[in-house]
């Protein structure tokens, strides 16, 4: 398979661990983000070699397509990693009502985590349809566990285009299996990353823990260790699952 990977959202958290431990895998690695500045620093600290840093707006398709001319001009990109989102959160980390979301936090939501995954899919998918790689390819999508659950620290807004993902994911996984590609959805609980830290106050650790079975809040090393999982062939035969990643704090 192909070893080259584009990690969307890779500037910080849980997309640059992704990104390090592919690396360290001997993937190259082409981070992308919003923040150049934070694209860079985690390219340039990679191991190994033939990484690149590419400033992208996921919501923009001439942004995206732009990412994949620069990114495939050192070689055509066998996997994606569909990690960009945002969760918005008024003050102190207060998940607004229904009532209270405004229409423009709606969409930005939706823009960012299910519009930026289609049209970074979509444009995966446009050019290995015209030019294939060997062994196929994957693509890893973040839907949450918040999507399945209903809604612990997150908002209606983030909920819906989460849930979202997993309808796109089992789409596509469906449409590009004649293709060799197989497509995967992980479901994050609660991980230690930026985002999380948006609603969980500090000494909050303990309470949060407590109501995880394996006792612990999630580390970003393991939602990266279920994306390393998910591009080797060990994982070959698996496409159209979304993979729990939570401790046991939802079990189905």
């Amino acid at each position: 398979m192909q070893k080259r990977v584009l990690v969307t959202g890779g500037g910080r958290g849980i997309g640059q661990r992704i990104a390090e431990v592919l690396a360290s895998e001997g993937f190259e690695l082409v981070v992308s983000d919003i923040d150049s500045v934070n694209a860079t620093l985690v390219a340039d600290t990679l191991p190994g070699s033939g990484h690149m840093a590419i400033a992208c707006d996921v919501r923009d398709e001439a942004s995206v397509s732009a990412l994949f001319d620069a990114a495939e001009a050192n070689g055509k990109i066998g996997s994606i990693i569909c990690n960009a989102g945002i969760l918005l959160l008024r003050d102190g980390g207060i998940r607004p009502s229904i009532v209270e979301t405004t229409l423009e936090e709606w969409q930005r939501s939706h823009d960012v985590n299910l519009t930026g995954a289609f049209l970074t899919i979509r444009e995966f998918l446009r050019r290995r349809t015209k030019s294939p790689v060997e062994g196929g390819g994957r693509i890893v999508t973040f839907t949450s566990s918040a999507a399945q659950l209903g809604g612990y620290r997150s908002s209606s807004a983030y909920i819906s285009s989460k849930s979202g993902i997993i309808g796109l994911t089992k789409a596509t996984a469906r449409e590009c299996a004649s293709m060799g590609i197989t497509a995967n959805a992980i479901a994050p609980g609660l991980i230690d990353a930026p985002m999380l830290r948006l609603s969980l106050r500090d000494g909050d650790e303990a309470a949060a823990a407590a109501n995880i079975p394996l006792g612990r809040i999630g580390k970003t090393d393991d939602v990266a260790g279920a994306v390393s999982f998910l591009l080797s062939e060990k994982a070959s035969y698996i496409t159209g699952s979304v993979i729990d990643v939570n401790g046991g704090y939802r079990m189905q």
